[in-house]
């Protein structure tokens, strides 16, 4: 027996030493096809994931499949984006038909579980807000008592909405649809006065989707902020090296907007002689190898998709038709809470 457990710490010493990531199922079969199989929203959502007419998809969310098919390819663009709907989206991911999902999804307790997924990391920092007309003269959320209000059925939206009527006493009038786009034409009609749902959805909704002769100016989104809601991709159990590939791509963007290493300077960083830049842009190697990826992972990142700060803006934030404060979503430095490990 002694020489047994000898045996296995020596065979657990030498695989820590050798300090190299081993392969999953999940991964082997995304490397043997040669393209990522990534879950968007069936209907889009602007900033987040749209797809342009000549069929190329953009957006916050697109961005970490991006990055990970650089880190996996070396290659942003080896991604293949399969629109699946809010309710179908799981099923998607647990039957293989999707590699990960990054559509939106707020990392709960029931879907890291008895789902069979793992999260990443969150890729946006959001909750749970309201959206009216104008002329509703609504400026609370408080005020809504009596008003009809859009939700999507089967969601933890809809579960928050009767929580927060419950504990404000306020009464509503549910006006419960499953499919997302058929939600956003409901409120824009007039069938609902209240469209309640992630506020980041709400913005899209407002920027991108208000028909004509409605603008968005006429649309206000109110302050409350009533759930948390840390949207991040999605991915099966089982395969803890694409898991961690997934969940450090997205760090190394946070990183490396941390240490001011954008799309355009990427090249020029590579000469710094600070020790965290050389580890994190793999001058300094070993990185890659305990990753299993090529030590230019990060590098390859950034100079193809950007740092998170570049993939905000552009997407969503002062640089986007959004113009979605960034908040929560600054870096821990600037008083927010996207945070990352180190790379080291």
């Amino acid at each position: 027996m002694r020489k047994l457990a000898l045996a296995a710490l020596a065979g657990l010493a030498a695989l820590m030493a050798s300090g190299t990531a081993m392969a999953g199922k999940d991964l082997d079969a995304i490397k043997a096809r040669g393209t990522l199989i990534c879950g968007v929203a069936a209907n889009g959502l602007a900033g987040f994931m749209v797809v342009s007419s000549q069929g190329k998809w953009t957006g916050l969310d697109v961005d970490v499949c991006r990055a990970v098919a650089a880190s996996i390819f070396g290659d942003a663009e080896k991604v293949k984006y399969v629109p699946v709907s809010g309710e179908q989206r799981f099923t998607a991911l647990q039957s293989g038909e999707v590699d990960m999902l990054s559509n939106n999804t707020t990392d709960t307790l029931q879907r890291d579980t008895a789902l069979g997924l793992d999260f990443g990391a969150v890729t946006y920092y959001d909750g749970q807000g309201f959206m009216v007309n104008k002329k509703l003269g609504v400026k609370s959320a408080k005020e809504i008592s009596g008003a009809s209000v859009c939700v999507p059925s089967g969601s933890t939206t809809e579960l928050n909405m009767a929580d927060y009527a419950r504990a404000n006493k306020i009464s509503f009038k549910p006006v419960v649809i499953a499919d997302m786009d058929q939600i956003r034409q409901a409120f824009f009609a007039g069938r609902c006065d209240v469209y309640t749902g992630d506020s980041s959805r709400l913005y899209s909704s407002r920027a991108a989707n208000v028909p004509p002769p409605l603008t968005p100016d006429d649309f206000i989104v109110l302050p409350e902020i009533i759930s948390k809601e840390p949207l991040a991709p999605a991915f099966r159990h089982g395969d803890n090296q694409f898991g961690d590939i997934v969940r450090w791509s997205q760090y190394a963007m946070l990183e490396a907007e941390e240490y001011g290493i954008t799309s355009q300077n990427v090249d020029e960083m590579l000469k710094s002689e600070n020790p965290s830049i050389k580890r994190i842009l793999g001058v300094t190697p070993g990185m890659g190898k305990a990753l299993g990826v090529d030590e230019k992972w990060v590098y390859n990142i950034v100079k193809q998709v950007g740092n998170y700060g570049e993939s905000f803006e552009r997407n969503v934030g002062q640089g986007s038709p959004l113009k979605i404060d960034r908040g929560l979503n600054k870096l821990w430095t600037k008083g927010g809470l996207q945070y990352a490990p180190p790379i080291r």
